[in-house]
């Protein structure tokens, strides 16, 4: 594939970041989780009532470091670009939109399918949101397993552990919106079908 334009790849990440933000908008409504660092930052949120954007980006720096060495500068700068608006845009949506009553199923598959979409939309162009993505992409890169496939493994051990912590059902929703999330990935970004260069 020829390589994205900045202006392409800057309103793609603007794009991609909304949708992911919007996506956990809708999981953190109903107390819901979800796999990777998001999924920890909405847990440690929950628990502390601290802020998910900083949360989030903080847990971020240690895998956009290993991004740096393993996929280039240019995926950096775009990945840290993209942890910093979503981290603005979750802790902001609430002046924006708000949510009396959500049911915890129609949150779960639409927070799901969003973080997906919005997930699929960085990868496409040389970004990423840090944490198990990079790790997936890295696997990926390295040994051609889809990048779904090792992120749902990831996010169910995330989930599982957070059975310590929310009730079975919000559990059980959480699961079926992080098993969407990972199909939409695991369907539409194959190593054989959508080829990126994610060095600078």
């Amino acid at each position: 594939m020829n390589k994205h334009t900045v202006k392409d790849d800057f309103i793609a990440i603007i794009t991609g970041t909304f949708f992911v933000a919007l996506g956990l908008f809708f999981l953190q409504s109903a107390n819901l989780i979800t796999g990777g660092t998001a999924g920890l930052a909405l847990l440690i949120a929950q628990l502390t009532s601290g802020s998910f954007g900083f949360i989030y980006f903080t847990l971020n720096i240690p895998f956009l470091i290993l991004g740096w060495f393993r996929f280039g500068r240019q995926f950096v700068i775009n990945s840290v670009f993209s942890c910093a608006v979503v981290s603005i845009f979750v802790d902001n949506l609430h002046l924006f939109i708000s949510v009396s009553h959500i049911n915890p199923i129609f949150s779960g598959v639409t927070g799901g399918l969003l973080v997906g979409l919005g997930l699929l939309i960085l990868i496409r162009h040389r970004s990423s949101l840090g944490g198990f993505n990079i790790l997936c992409l890295s696997i990926q890169d390295k040994f051609g397993i889809p990048m779904g496939k090792t992120q749902m493994a990831l996010d169910c051990t995330i989930l599982m552990f957070s059975f310590f912590f929310v009730t079975p059902w919000l559990l059980f929703v959480s699961v079926l919106g992080a098993i969407i999330l990972n199909i939409v990935l695991a369907m539409n970004h194959k190593p054989t079908r959508y080829v990126v260069t994610y060095g600078s």
